[in-house]
């Protein structure tokens, strides 16, 4: 699950704040459960459980089911994310880029693998070669296997301008057949072809509908992945703050007339787990893949 610091989140935040509710969910990590079996091990009444239950379905936590007389309850997530808002640097003028999931220059990838439309898929699944098809311009998510995608930006940093910083930002995960929210995949990032650092993707994530996911969209396939941040400063390169590889601004060429992204899942990667890119139309942000060029 992947939360942001809003209003919106509060009803997992409350759910997550009573002792009993956090016992219950350890309880279901393990196996499904009725409220009476509940109620037993924790040795409480069943109306308590019953209004515990009611507060941590209603967070989408977990999910309920009437088997016979008795209502059981199963877990719903294995990890929730929270995104705190983004820190705003000030102290330098910017150049923002969006590219569209759809707007790849080149691609060589392996299936299963697919692209869709606000609309509708993009011709059949897991079929390379649609890669090519004029429509990928109109895609609002792409998904692949093994191999890389790679985009192209133009570069308006003037050359009497200093590259100070760059941030590239995207929703992304990993790729498996319907979904499997674990599922990790190491996924390699490359900027003006210096490699900046591979990440491993937990999962591909379908355990609740995107909230950008158009209606059409089936539920058994992946809803959503993680934003995240990618950060090439003075002294190395961060993700989401944490350390990703001690590539540095100066590694990077900065004048170029263009801006080459590359995402890619290595053949000999430890975990071949398939990336997923979730551009504005679909999955929980509404944003295409973002590089700025922080200068002074």
């Amino acid at each position: 699950m992947d939360l942001e610091i809003s209003y919106d989140s509060l009803p997992v935040f409350e759910a997550l704040s009573s002792k009993i509710r956090i016992d219950i969910i350890k309880l279901l990590s393990k196996e499904k459960l009725s409220n009476k079996e509940i109620a037993e091990r924790l040795e409480i009444s069943s109306a308590i459980v019953t209004m515990h239950i009611k507060k941590l379905e209603e967070a989408s936590i977990i999910s309920t089911e009437r088997v016979g007389k008795k209502k059981i309850s199963s877990l719903r997530v294995d990890e929730i994310d929270i995104h705190f808002p983004e820190k705003i640097f000030n102290a330098f003028d910017t150049k923002d880029s969006y590219i569209p999931v759809g707007h790849y220059t080149n691609y060589e990838v392996t299936a299963p693998c697919g692209l869709a439309s606000p609309q509708e898929f993009i011709g059949n699944r897991d079929d390379p070669k649609l890669f090519m098809d004029t429509r990928r311009m109109d895609a609002g998510i792409i998904w692949f296997t093994q191999g890389f995608v790679e985009y192209q930006s133009p570069n308006y940093i003037e050359k009497e301008n200093k590259v100070e910083m760059i941030e590239i930002s995207m929703e992304i995960s990993s790729e498996f057949p319907f979904y499997n929210n674990n599922w990790p995949s190491d996924i390699t990032f490359y900027l003006n072809d210096i490699e900046l650092g591979t990440w491993t993707s937990p999962g591909d994530y379908g355990d609740i509908r995107g909230k950008l996911t158009p209606a059409w969209y089936p539920d058994n396939l992946n809803q959503y992945g993680l934003l995240k941040t990618i950060r090439i400063t003075k002294h190395l390169t961060n993700m989401d703050g944490e350390p990703l590889s001690p590539i540095t601004i100066s590694d990077i060429p900065t004048h170029t007339e263009r801006w080459k992204l590359r995402f890619e899942v290595k053949e000999d990667a430890k975990n071949v787990g398939g990336c997923t890119l979730f551009g504005k139309s679909f999955g929980n942000y509404a944003q295409d893949i973002s590089l700025k060029a922080y200068y002074s």
